[in-house]
C-alpha cells in the first residue's frame, strides 16, 4: 500500500480507511469514461448522473481519489476563474453582471450539494481578505486592482476596501496597510470534500476503478493496464497531469504550490491574529500567498513553486529545507508571533497552467471529448463551475453555462493555445520567477532605495506582462 496519508495535513485529517478501490480488469462499453477521480471529473459525474440517471459512467484513477491536487490545495473555494477579466472584457455591461454572478454563486452552489450529499468538509463562507501587509507598493496596486474591479461592473457588495483599523478587527497581520475583502470565498478541508463527492457519485450509480492509469486516449476509448474502456464520451480531468497523457500536455503545463501547516495553536494565539469566521487570506506579492485557519485551528499557509524542465511532473513532495524556511519566512512577516511555531506538515501538488491563463471548458464533439482545466490554482471552486458545464455539452445544452467566454462547444482538442516548445518555457518560467523574487526582497527591504523600488517593479510588471 502506498503512504496515501502523507499526501497532505487533509488526507492525514482523514477519519477513515484510505483503502484503493479495485482496478479495472476487464474490458467496460460505457456511455461516459471521466480519466481522474478529482474535483472536475467527480463533479462532472455528479451532474451528469443528476440530469440523465440513465447514463452509464465509469471513472478509472492512476492512484485513488484526492491523490492529485484535489486532496492538495490550500482549500479555497472561491467565486472566481482565473483571468476572469480578460475573459468577460468583450461582454456588455448587462451579460458581464450576469457571468460575474455565476462565478460568485459557485460557493453556494457546492454548500447545496454538501447539505444534499451530507458531505462534512468543514465549509466556512468567511470571505477572503487581500492584504497590503508587508510594504506600501503593496496598497497602490491592491488599490488600482479594485478600481479595475469597479470598472468591470463589480461594487461594494462584491469587493471592498478595509482600512488598516477595519482589517484589524477580521486578521492582524505585522504591517497592515489595509486589505480588499470579498465575501465570495468559501474555506474547506479539500480530502473530505473529494472523498465525499466519490461516495456521493457512487451512491448514484458511477463506478470508480482506482489504481487504474489511462496509458493512452483515442477516440472512443481508453487504455489502462489491464482492460480497455468503449465509451461515446471521453472526459481526460488530469488538469496537473496533463503532461501524462498526450497530446493533452501542450495545452497545459505542470507547474507546482507548496505549503506548510503549523500545529494546532492555542486560542491565546488566535486572539492575536483573528480569522474567527473562516476568511482566507492572502498577501498581495507576486509569491501568490495563500492561507487559511483550519478547523483544528491549524493555520495553513502555501506559495508558488515552480516549474521543472519539459513539464516533467513532480513526483516527491517532500519538500527540502530551503522550500519550507522560505514560506516559514513569509509567514513569520505576516504573524511574528509564529516565527518558532511547529511545523508538523508540508506538501505540494502539481497544477496546471492553461497558455495566456486562460481556462477553458472545451467539447470536441467529433472525437467525444470532453475536458476542462487550466484552472491555475483555483480549481477549487472552478471545476464546479467546470463540472456542471461539461455535463451540459455532453448532454446538449444550450444554457447560461455553455454560453460563457471561456466554453469552446464543437471545436477540437487543437483550438486550444499551445506552449511554446524548450528550453523557452524553462528559461521564461525562471526568468519571470526571478524578477518576482527580486521585486519582493527589494520591496520588503525598507532601506531600499526609491529607484531600486521602481526598477524591481517596473521589470516584475513587464515580466508579468510577457506571460500573458
Amino acid at each position: 500500500m502506498q503512504p496515501w496519508r502523507t499526501i497532505s495535513l487533509w488526507m492525514d485529517q482523514l477519519d477513515e480507511p484510505l483503502d484503493a478501490r479495485p482496478a479495472l480488469a476487464k474490458d467496460l462499453d460505457v456511455d461516459v469514461c471521466i480519466i481522474g477521480a478529482g474535483y472536475t471529473g467527480l463533479w462532472t459525474a455528479y451532474y451528469l448522473k443528476q440530469q440523465a440517471p440513465q447514463l452509464s459512467i465509469a471513472i478509472v484513477e492512476a492512484n485513488i481519489a484526492g491523490f492529485g491536487a484535489s486532496g492538495r490545495n490550500g482549500g479555497w473555494l472561491m467565486g472566481n476563474l482565473l483571468g476572469e477579466d480578460r475573459l468577460l472584457a468583450t461582454l456588455s455591461p448587462q451579460l458581464r453582471r450576469a457571468s460575474i454572478d455565476l462565478l460568485h454563486g459557485i460557493p453556494d452552489e457546492v454548500h447545496n450539494v454538501l447539505q444534499h450529499e451530507g458531505i462534512d468538509c468543514d465549509y466556512r463562507k468567511g470571505g477572503v481578505l487581500y492584504c497590503a501587509a508587508r510594504y506600501p507598493e503593496q496598497e497602490r496596486s491592491l488599490r488600482a486592482h479594485l478600481d479595475d474591479l469597479y470598472r468591470q461592473g463589480m461594487n461594494e457588495d462584491d469587493y471592498r476596501w478595509l482600512r488598516p483599523e477595519q482589517l484589524d478587527a477580521q486578521l492582524r497581520v505585522s504591517s497592515p496597510y489595509g486589505a480588499i475583502f470579498s465575501p465570495h470565498t468559501a474555506t474547506i478541508q479539500p480530502a473530505k470534500l473529494v472523498r465525499g463527492l466519490a461516495r456521493a457519485v457512487e451512491r448514484m450509480g458511477v463506478t470508480i476503478y482506482e489504481n487504474s492509469p489511462a496509458l493512452d486516449l483515442q477516440p472512443g476509448m481508453v487504455r489502462t493496464p489491464h482492460a480497455n474502456v468503449r465509451a461515446h464520451w471521453l472526459v481526460p480531468a488530469v488538469e496537473g497531469y496533463a503532461a501524462s497523457l498526450p497530446p493533452l500536455g501542450k495545452h497545459q503545463l505542470p507547474v507546482q504550490s507548496l505549503l506548510v501547516a503549523t500545529e494546532p495553536l492555542p486560542e491565546s494565539t488566535w486572539e492575536q491574529i483573528g480569522l474567527h469566521q473562516g476568511q482566507a487570506f492572502s498577501e498581495n506579492s507576486r509569491q501568490v500567498t495563500y492561507g487559511q485557519r483550519t478547523a483544528d485551528n491549524r493555520l495553513v499557509f502555501g506559495a508558488r513553486g515552480g516549474y521543472r524542465f519539459g513539464g516533467r511532473l513532480r513526483e516527491d513532495f517532500n519538500l527540502k529545507d530551503h522550500e519550507i524556511e522560505l514560506r516559514r519566512y513569509l509567514l513569520g512577516e505576516l504573524f511574528p508571533q509564529l516565527k518558532n511555531a511547529r511545523i508538523t506538515h508540508s506538501w505540494g501538488g502539481n497544477l496546471g497552467m492553461a497558455r495566456r491563463f486562460r481556462p477553458h471548458m472545451l467539447c470536441d464533439r467529433q472525437r467525444g471529448i470532453a475536458l476542462a482545466g487550466g484552472y491555475g490554482g483555483e480549481g477549487v471552486g472552478a471545476t464546479n463551475l467546470g463540472g456542471r458545464t461539461l455535463a451540459a455539452l455532453i448532454l446538449g445544452q444550450h444554457n447560461q453555462l455553455t454560453a460563457q467566454p471561456w466554453v469552446h462547444d464543437n471545436c477540437p482538442l487543437t483550438s486550444l493555445a499551445s506552449w511554446p516548445p524548450e528550453p523557452c518555457r524553462w528559461l521564461g518560467y525562471n526568468a519571470i520567477i526571478r524578477s518576482f523574487v527580486h521585486e519582493d526582497r527589494t520591496l520588503a527591504n525598507p532601506a531600499s532605495a526609491p529607484w531600486r523600488r521602481r526598477l524591481a517593479s517596473g521589470v516584475a510588471d513587464f515580466m508579468e506582462g510577457f506571460m500573458h
